[in-house]
């Protein structure tokens, strides 16, 4: 009787214990599926679209070739992309605007009348691009991802950089990045 016990009570815990760590490792994958890029760092940034801005310019990542690019995606809506949007105004934009970085919002998917109002409405002096159906945000993350998320890019066309949602300290390494990159 005794031993039978001890077998089960050794079974138990083994089954436990392989419930937790399947729930370990399965929460480690959704958050990697949950920052739902398609591009990693190191990958060749994509650069086969056409960037119209705000104010009728348009650019494309083949013409910033030789500049650090940030791509900002948001979107009016998104509650976190405007708390991060001051920051990205302050620590890079002014900090780096002068040091060849070049730093885009791209709104997913709102008429420009939105990306208008959206873009006078945060203060911010850094261009938006609009992005008809998600088509530019498609070609780096999940077409059902979500925003805010930012995208470094280096001189050559690499991703040098990857965030998603805003964390101070995320963040904080992204302006460190940037950093390094202006002195390369």
């Amino acid at each position: 009787m005794k031993i039978r016990r001890l077998l089960l009570i050794g079974l138990f815990t083994s089954l436990v214990f392989c419930a937790m760590a399947k729930e370990v490792r399965d929460s480690a994958q959704v958050k990697d599926v949950d920052r739902g890029y398609i591009v990693q760092v190191g990958d060749q940034a994509p650069d086969d679209f056409e960037l119209v801005l705000h104010d009728g310019r348009k650019t494309s990542l083949k013409a910033l070739r030789g500049r650090i690019v940030i791509l900002q995606f948001t979107a009016s809506w998104c509650v976190v992309c405007r708390k991060e949007m001051p920051f990205l105004e302050r620590d890079i934009w002014q900090a780096y605007k002068n040091k060849d970085v070049v730093l885009i919002g791209v709104d997913r998917d709102e008429p420009l009348e939105t990306v208008l109002k959206f873009h006078q409405d945060m203060g911010i002096t850094y261009p938006l691009a609009l992005d008809p159906g998600a088509a530019i945000f498609q070609q780096f993350a999940n077409k059902k991802a979500g925003v805010t998320r930012n995208v470094l890019i280096d001189r050559t066309g690499k991703i040098r950089f990857l965030t998603r949602l805003y964390d101070e300290t995320e963040f904080a390494q992204l302006v460190q990045a940037v950093d390094e990159l202006t002195k390369e």
